[in-house]
């Protein structure tokens, strides 16, 4: 006959070991998510240190990649020229994602970590 004392604590060790595993497994899946925000946010840091990669007035081809309302309600398409973020406004309405386009940066944010352009053609 098994003795239920025995089961108890074969139970409850069953349950430590559980708990004990459960636990390592949170502390790693935390610190992984740490270690990444912590690399994005040195990845931001770095990127806001650069010069933009685009000029006042330089034409360029970007792919756009998403549409973003402006407050004044106009669509604008969001491209990016070597990692670089670029509003484009005046686009067509009829213009779609992963389509190509030539822009001309008209101005920068105050901390010129993104450009504003017009629309100057499909390319």
């Amino acid at each position: 006959m098994v003795d239920v004392a025995s089961l108890g604590l074969v139970a409850l060790a069953a349950l430590v070991a559980a708990v004990a595993i459960a636990a390592w497994l949170l502390a790693r899946t935390g610190s992984e998510r740490a270690t990444d925000r912590r690399r994005s946010l040195e990845r931001h840091e770095e990127a806001r240190q650069r010069d933009p990669p685009v000029d006042l007035g330089d034409e360029r081809v970007a792919v756009v990649e998403e549409f973003t309302t402006h407050h004044s309600g106009e669509r604008h398409a969001m491209c990016r020229i070597e990692g670089f973020v670029v509003f484009v406004e005046d686009v067509p309405d009829d213009l779609e994602e992963t389509e190509a386009i030539r822009l001309k940066i008209l101005s920068f944010n105050r901390g010129h970590t993104s450009a504003r352009a017009r629309f100057l053609e499909r390319a």
